[in-house]
């Protein structure tokens, strides 16, 4: 039976194609990754053809395809799932000619990116590459094979400086790397959280550090365990895949080797970007407003924080569900291709914009059922108190400390979502209400903000805005500085506000008077309740201070 050729032939001439023919003839023994005669062989046939040339060879040492590349990439047929498994290696070896060092561009690895990724996808035994020499014989070498670790397996590659120095062992490798994977794969336990990949993406941002330990609290946040972060510094994103092709074929063997399940970039891709990073990795793929939506998908509990985080995914997936396959609009509209049918990519299109209006039609008319119950708080001449901060800043501890409330709260990016009222006597305000809201995150997506104006409406009905700061943040600065941004970006800079330096027990007494006096805040440690007395004061003090306030005016009790 013939041995079958896998790639272009055409062109050449019948003594090459015999030359290929003759290839698929030999025969390596076990202990050798591939024989002398064959060697010679394959590097003279990819000198005269100057295209790769390649052979996959069986376990047992027999040749079962001969592959013709072009001269810088040798492209493997289906293999086929055979033996393929946890604790299994495919059972073949490739072995693949390299052309660099005629062309004066070797480098010390021999094997290309390409190789190592077929390598660890397809989960082959070897990979082989041999260099074709000035002279058209074999030159250095090199070989790669799987390594088992705690996560799965790496891929391990040496370089020989001559042909003749490969292993003379390939069995004995093989049969421990198995018998290693087996029992790494029996020892390894599943953790309820999804493993994912974290990519970084350093545009040379001053803070690019906290972005980066801020997306790791992110993950967190939803429930991804991140097993590795992938950084890269550039000038500029790549406008078409963001960190360029060779960094996605490293992010795909590191998946690889982590038994990933997501890649989560730290920025936003754009439609276009989206495409072809999802064409290139075969994972779930999130960027950094996805992945905050997601969490509010999580958090929402209340009907109106439902009906928001719904539509902000639709108005965000909108452009990138256009952008999935354009080449389909050939098929409709325009002359001769109007009619009543539509392509999957038009109906979805229009059910996700039918969606989008009937979800905006229902927040409108809820949005006329608060306004309702703000009219009738606003008569009664309550003053109300709104909650604002970086997100984890401790607000929804602090409303239960005030209130002695049973709000959810926990040390999580976006605890709380929906928001929250609170009534609370005080000694010379009478009865008051205390909002809590979603904590605000540096770079808020435009989409996200008008997408929770429900939320974010008790803000601008607010008398006083109280600006509640972690103080034992590292980027409390950088913090402060996000939140000003967007109350800006909401029209309330000119609100009375006040700052609140929380967690103030997990610094120094110094810093914290430092940070007080910097920004004029009062300090506290929303954990003790005791330590908002002086908080307590310092609103009342300055609530009386401001012009057409209600103290004079009787408050009747409403019932909780």
């Amino acid at each position: 039976m013939t041995t079958p050729i896998y790639g272009d032939t055409r062109g050449l001439n019948a003594r090459e194609v015999e030359a290929l023919k003759a290839l698929g003839t030999g025969h390596v023994s076990q202990n050798l990754l591939i024989s002398r005669e064959l060697a010679f062989q394959m590097t003279h046939l990819s000198d005269s053809l100057h295209r790769k040339v390649g052979l996959i060879l069986s376990r047992t040492g027999h040749v079962e395809c001969v592959v013709l590349g072009t001269a810088e990439r040798a492209y493997l047929p289906d293999i086929g799932r055979s033996r393929a498994g946890i604790g299994r290696l495919r059972g073949i070896r490739f072995v693949v000619t390299n052309l660099e060092a005629q062309t004066g561009q070797g480098s010390h690895q021999v094997l290309t990116m390409d190789e190592v990724t077929d390598l660890a996808k397809l989960r082959l035994d070897f990979v082989v590459g041999i260099e074709v020499n000035v002279v058209g014989a074999p030159g250095r070498a090199e070989y790669a094979h799987l390594t088992p670790s705690v996560k799965g397996a790496t891929v391990s590659r040496m370089a020989v400086e001559v042909f003749e120095a490969l292993p003379t062992n390939a069995d004995e490798i093989v049969r421990a790397v198995e018998t290693e994977l087996r029992a790494t794969a029996a020892r390894t336990t599943t953790t309820a959280q999804p493993p994912a990949i974290l990519v970084h993406l350093d545009l040379g941002q001053k803070d690019a550090r906290e972005r980066r330990e801020e997306m790791l609290e992110l993950c967190q946040s939803a429930g991804i365990d991140v097993v590795r972060v992938v950084e890269q510094r550039r000038r500029a994103a790549d406008p078409r895949s963001l960190v360029g092709t060779g960094k996605l074929q490293e992010i795909e063997l590191h998946a690889l080797d982590d038994d990933a399940e997501f890649v989560v970039f730290d920025c936003e891709l754009t439609p276009a970007q989206t495409r072809v990073v999802t064409g290139a990795l075969p994972l779930k793929v999130l960027d950094r407003t996805q992945l905050i939506l997601d969490i509010f998908a999580q958090r929402a509990k209340s009907v109106d924080g439902k009906l928001q985080v719904e539509l902000a995914q639709l108005k965000y997936n909108l452009p990138k569900l256009v952008a999935q396959d354009t080449a389909m609009s050939r098929l409709t509209g325009g002359i001769g291709g109007r009619g009543p049918g539509e392509t999957k990519l038009e109906l979805n299109r229009r059910r996700a914009r039918d969606r989008m209006q009937a979800l905006e039609r229902e927040l409108r008319n809820r949005e006329t059922h608060r306004e309702i119950q703000r009219k009738k708080r606003r008569e009664q001449k309550i003053p109300v108190f709104s909650l604002v901060g970086y997100t984890n800043a401790g607000k929804s501890t602090l409303l239960n400390a005030l209130t002695q409330s049973d709000v959810y709260a926990e040390d999580k990016l976006f605890a709380t979502l929906d928001t929250t009222s609170r009534r609370l006597r005080f000694p010379r305000l009478q009865e008051v209400i205390f909002t809590d809201t979603v904590g605000f995150i540096r770079d808020l997506p435009s989409d996200l903000v008008a997408a929770f104006k429900a939320t974010l409406e008790e803000l601008d009905d607010a008398d006083v805005l109280l600006h509640v700061i972690d103080a034992s943040s590292p980027q409390v600065h950088s913090q402060i500085a996000a939140v000003d941004a967007i109350l800006k970006q909401l029209g309330l800079e000119k609100k009375p506000t006040i700052r609140i330096l929380n967690k103030t027990d997990l610094i120094t007494a110094q810093a914290a008077a430092d940070l007080a006096e910097q920004y004029d805040a009062v300090g506290i440690s929303a954990r003790y309740r005791s330590s908002t007395l002086p908080l307590i004061d310092r609103i009342q003090d300055f609530y009386l201070s401001q012009p057409g306030h209600f103290s004079e005016v009787r408050v009747r009790r409403i019932e909780e």
